[in-house]
């Protein structure tokens, strides 16, 4: 029988290949698949994918948008690594290469360390020992299953980021979190916006769960609404200023409200 090292690159059918069910990558863009796919119509495939046996076929371990591209693109055969891995193995060298590679978005990162654990039976310590990380990194990614499908597809699709993410993890009650991902999207809100949101709701949770009166939830919102207002028009005001424009800013309390001055003085022309 053949010896297959792991150094010797074998160029096989794509009909024989088939695909990794523990593919941590579950997203393939239309659109950078066909560009990948024209590169490698014109350049080939310029790194290996990574395979093991199954009978007389192939399964990927490693390279599936390769693979998708390659077939795409109408190649026959592509260069290939065989390797001896069992499932455990497959797993974590599918999850490295993607790491490694950035292709993963932070979710499935965290379905693909889930799923390396469950397969490997290990502990988040043995987990980040294997995959070169911190335990409390593979906690952190952990956490974020604790959102929902539907919750993730609105982080995702409002290309938020993991702290986004994180930080609506505090918010306990399902629909509450649901309403406060969609605010955040809805109005942009940086990270340190975010974080001061969730804190407001946890706040109210928390008066909620010991009995003690709450306050209007839509005051409250309004009210950080507010302060991030004048937090704008002074960053504007700072902004003008940086650039060397003489500009004042007052903002003083009335009887009717907050009456904001601002002044741009007229600068001299040249000459």
């Amino acid at each position: 029988m053949e010896t297959e090292k792991d150094s010797e690159i074998k160029y096989l059918s794509v009909d024989l290949i088939g695909p990794n069910p523990a593919q941590p990558r579950k997203s393939f863009p239309r659109e950078s698949l066909r560009s990948l796919a024209d590169s490698i119509a014109r350049n080939g495939v310029l790194q290996p994918l990574i395979v093991r046996r199954r009978g007389d076929r192939y399964e990927l371990i490693a390279g599936e948008r390769r693979f998708r591209a390659a077939s795409l693109a109408g190649l026959a055969r592509v260069p290939c690594l065989v390797r001896d891995a069992d499932d455990c193995s497959a797993a974590e060298l599918a999850l490295i290469e993607n790491v490694q590679r950035e292709d993963l978005n932070f979710f499935e990162e965290a379905e693909a360390i889930r799923a390396l654990i469950d397969h490997c039976g290990l502990t988040q310590e043995k987990a980040a020992a294997r995959l070169s990380c911190s335990q409390s990194y593979v906690a952190n990614k952990l956490r974020l299953l604790k959102l929902t499908p539907e919750e993730r597809e609105t982080v995702l699709r409002n290309s938020l980021t993991e702290r986004h993410a994180r930080a609506a993890l505090r918010v306990t009650d399902g629909e509450t979190r649901k309403n406060v991902l969609k605010k955040i999207s809805e109005e942009k809100l940086t990270v340190s916006s975010a974080e001061e949101l969730v804190e407001s709701v946890v706040c109210a949770e928390e008066r909620k769960k010991n009995g003690a009166p709450d306050v209007d939830f839509r005051r409250r919102l309004l009210m950080r609404d507010m302060r991030l207002f004048y937090n704008s028009i002074d960053h504007a005001v700072e902004s003008v200023r940086s650039c060397g424009f003489p500009v004042e800013s007052e903002r003083k309390q009335t009887a009717e409200g907050t009456l904001i001055t601002i002044l741009v003085k007229d600068v001299p022309s040249a000459g």
